[in-house]
This record gives structure tokens, C-alpha cells and sequence, in this order.
């Protein structure tokens, strides 16, 4: 089934570049309006126009996603230019990998900031113009270690984990005003991050996995477009693991 999604807009945070972006361009086939946002604007804004080029309205915008500011002034902006939030994925994260023993305090701040707090901001601005719509959709992108845990990722692991309970009790509070609130937990997934890793390493997790390879971008997208499609109508506060039988709950 092809879906459409002409007409509504999906403001989708850390979208310049990797899984984010996949998500936007798969939007953006599908005729949403687009909000791409980074923390290097120039990259939001040559990604918003390249999408633009694709026949859509796309627009880039500055927004550190941890400062409650700048979250309210890309929501005000999104609503200013397209009038409505109908869709939001809360993408924006980042990795400070290190053994428990050994992280930094200002290590953990960070992570939580982006990767939890941020969310948290987002969709606290978001169901506001949700709610008056009586309509929405928010999808975050937790991970696989969010359920399972991961050595030297204690403030990965935990933001995450953070962002599926955020996601089941906002899942609860909104549902009776149309919002539908999942989650996207993905396994190991092919991007620029994991492409440095030396082959050995990549080889050992994909012993693990055993589809016998790592995901792709576009797999996650899919799943976002699923969730926020028609087709799951009936779907809130559950969490869609996309990791190849790595982890079967």
C-alpha cells in the first residue's frame, strides 16, 4: 500500500543527515510538508532545500533540542509555516560511549539532555498543537539497548530506556485525543557511526544477529512511516524493535 501523507506535516528532530534523514526523504516521497532540524544549520537548511528540489516544502531550522527555547521557537515556526504539527519524531541523539567507572559526569549530562530531555521538550510542545488538532502522531527512536543494556553505554543505554517510558505514559495521557505515541527500538543499523568500527567488530555483532547483517536507514524509516500512517490507528505506547532477531523479547 502506498500511503500519502499530502497535507500533513512532520517536524522530525536531528534530521540532516543519517537515520533522521532517511526518514525525512520517505516523508518527503510520500508528500508531507518537512521540518529538518540540526544543530549546524547550514546542514538543516542544505538538507531541507535538496528535499525542496523533490517537489515538496521542506524547511531547515537551528534547534538545540535540549534547550526548551529553541524547541518552542522550531514548534512556533513549523506552526507558523504550515499551521499545524500533525506528525513528530523525536530522531535527535548522540553517543558518549565509555565504561561506567570511567564516564563523566558531564558524559551522562549530556546524553540525557539530548537524547531524553530533548524528546521530553519536543513533544511537550508538539501535543499542545496536537491536542486543539484532536489529531497526531509522535514516534521517538529509542534502541535495542534501551531494552537489553550495553557495555560502556550506561548513558546510551539509560536515555533510552528513559524514552520508552516516556513514550508509554505519553502514550496514555494523549490517547484520548487521537495522538498516537510509539516508539522505533533499532538493533544494529548501517550508518556512519557503525562504518568506522573495525571489520572484526562489525563481524562479532553480526554473529549475533541472525538475519546475518546489520539494518539499513530505510528500514527504520518504514517503520516510522507505518506508524505514522492510517494503518496503525489503533497502536499506541508499544515500542516496534527492528533488529534483525538480535533481540526477541
Amino acid at each position: 500500500m502506498q500511503f500519502d501523507f499530502s497535507g500533513k506535516t512532520a517536524l522530525i528532530t536531528g534530521s540532516a543527515r543519517g537515520i533522521g534523514r532517511s526518514i525525512a526523504e520517505r516523508f518527503a516521497d510520500l508528500g508531507a510538508n518537512l521540518v529538518i532540524n540540526d544543530v549546524m544549520e547550514a546542514e538543516a537548511q542544505k538538507t531541507a532545500a535538496e528535499l525542496t528540489a523533490k517537489g515538496v516544502k521542506a524547511i531547515g531550522m537551528k534547534c538545540d533540542v535540549s534547550n526548551s527555547s529553541d524547541i518552542a521557537a522550531l514548534v512556533k515556526k513549523t506552526v507558523d509555516t504550515y499551521g499545524a504539527v500533525d506528525i513528530l519524531v523525536n530522531n535527535a541523539g548522540i553517543t558518549k560511549d565509555t565504561l561506567l567507572m570511567r564516564m563523566k559526569e558531564e558524559d551522562w549530562d549530556a546524553v540525557l539532555n539530548i537524547n531524553l530531555k530533548g524528546a521530553f521538550l519536543a513533544t511537550k510542545e508538539c501535543v499542545k498543537v496536537m491536542m486543539k488538532n484532536k489529531s497526531g502522531r509522535i514516534v521517538n527512536i529509542a534502541s535495542i539497548v534501551g531494552i537489553m543494556g550495553n557495555a560502556a553505554q550506561a548513558n546510551y543505554s539509560a536515555s533510552k530506556g528513559g524514552l520508552i517510558a516516556l513514550t508509554k505514559t505519553t502514550a496514555r495521557e494523549v490517547a484520548t485525543r487521537n495522538i498516537n505515541v510509539n516508539a522505533v527500538a533499532p538493533g544494529f543499523i548501517d550508518t556512519a557511526m557503525t562504518r568506522v568500527l573495525p571489520d572484526e567488530v562489525k563481524e562479532s555483532f553480526i554473529r549475533n544477529i541472525p538475519m546475518g547483517r546489520f539494518g539499513s536507514a530505510d528500514d527504520i524509516a518504514d517503520a516510522v512511516i507505518f506508524l505514522c500512517s492510517p494503518m496503525s490507528g489503533y497502536i499506541t505506547g508499544q515500542v516496534l524493535s527492528i533488529n534483525g532477531g538480535m533481540l526477541m523479547p
